[in-house]
């Protein structure tokens, strides 16, 4: 009882203070009632700031003046009955229904000359304008409020889930108010009259902008707390398992399960770390095991093999060029093995070669691809081999030089 009196204390003092504030500066909040913003002649800078804390006045951006709250505009149409600033049902669709009938009544008063009806519906689009734009920005302080009391400070999983659906529900439907307003329609609405243009396009996207940012910060807020709660609960959940189990059996005591040759599903999660193996190629005294190691390896498919293996009908014609490539690469690549293993680094001619290994490639495509197989190896490893080119000129008259037979051998010995 006594927390609830002190509570009932504190919603008096506050109470009292701002409808103090209300009469004290009623002369004030009236002018800023039938003008665009609040004068500041007559305000002191520690009653203007009052007056923000207490949300009677705000400031839509640093730009702008000072305005009234929309709910305290709305408080002073209801106490003088002012039917043209009266909302009876305060939602977007009739807002911009209702600044729809102004841009109309705007222009009118524009066609026929009428200056002093022209720059009172003016007037009139701004608070309507204001009024939405607040409506807006205290919805989303609700928000946050929320966020910072009811949300942030309950128990229960169960009161969680309803806060953070609640607060996604506002959201929702702040989101489809949003979504009401199109620019489209009010680019073509306001025509090519600049003070409308700025005060229906440029500054309500801007101040609209401001507010769907806000939104998908409430958002992550709302999303960052559930899942805070949810790891201190599991955390919470372990811990008072633990105790539970502590009670059942007072005499437990914790294994060494890091000296245990079987550890339990639940401790051993590390994945297995397998060692990295690599042959030391500058160890000349293994040079002989690894060679010896290399020519065991199992010989893979030939590429050709798949290739007539393979019906025409199963490859396409990209695909079976691809394949007779690789196997042109790989044949070159034994090749140059071949010339590794040639004892006192003798040279090999590649189309012996070709012609002992009983390869069926012609002999212009294999000496073109042992000689592309020499110019692509880099530069260090050109180095290890010196390839010989059998030639001839072509004629006495033509310095074209033809290649008959091409010799690799081991430059560096191994």
């Amino acid at each position: 009882m006594s927390g609830e009196h002190a509570l009932e204390s504190r919603l008096l003092k506050t109470g009292s203070e701002r409808l103090a504030l209300l009469g004290r500066h009623a002369d004030v909040l009236m002018q800023g009632y039938t003008r665009d913003e609040v004068p500041l002649d007559n305000l002191s800078d520690s009653a203007l700031r009052k007056l923000l804390a207490a949300r009677l006045l705000w400031r839509p951006d640093e730009q702008s003046g000072v305005k009234l709250a929309p709910k305290v505009r709305e408080l002073i149409a209801e106490m003088l009955s002012d039917e043209t600033r009266r909302h009876v049902n305060a939602d977007v669709a009739e807002t911009l229904e209702l600044i729809r009938s102004l841009v109309h009544s705007y222009r009118e008063a524009r066609s026929r000359g009428e200056h002093w009806r022209q720059a009172q519906q003016l007037l009139r689009l701004r608070q309507e304008v204001d009024d939405l734009n607040g409506r807006f920005a205290d919805a989303i302080d609700s928000l946050w409020q929320r966020l910072n009391s009811d949300f942030g400070f309950v128990s229960q999983l169960n009161d969680k889930i309803r806060e953070n659906d609640r607060a996604q529900k506002q959201i929702a439907r702040l989101l489809d108010g949003l979504a009401l307003i199109d620019f489209d329609e009010l680019i073509e609405l306001v025509g090519s009259d600049g003070s409308l243009r700025k005060l229906l396009i440029s500054q309500l996207q801007q101040q609209l902008s401001h507010h769907y940012t806000s939104l998908r910060e409430v958002q992550r807020r709302l999303i960052e707390l559930m899942a805070r709660f949810r790891k201190q609960q599991a955390r919470s959940r372990l811990v008072s398992g633990m105790v539970a189990f502590m009670r059942e059996h007072p005499g437990f005591v914790p294994g060494n399960y890091a000296r245990r040759s079987e550890v339990p599903a639940l401790f051993n999660q590390a994945a297995p770390l397998n060692a990295a193996a690599a042959p030391a190629l500058d160890r000349a005294l293994d040079s002989h095991v690894l060679s010896e190691l290399l020519h065991q390896l199992p010989t893979p498919r030939h590429a050709a093999q798949i290739v007539a293996a393979a019906s025409p009908a199963q490859l396409p014609e990209n695909s079976l060029a691809a394949a007779r490539q690789q196997a042109l690469k790989q044949d070159v690549e034994r090749f140059y093995l071949a010339v590794l293993d040639q004892p006192q680094a003798e040279p090999v001619s590649a189309l012996d070669y070709l012609h002992e290994s009983s390869l069926e490639w012609p002999d212009e495509i294999w000496l073109f691809q042992v000689i592309a197989e020499f110019q692509g190896l880099p530069r260090s490893e050109q180095r290890a081999f010196r390839l010989h080119q059998d030639e001839s000129p072509a004629s006495p008259f033509n310095d074209l030089r033809l290649i008959h037979d091409v010799a690799l051998q081991l430059a560096i010995p191994l």
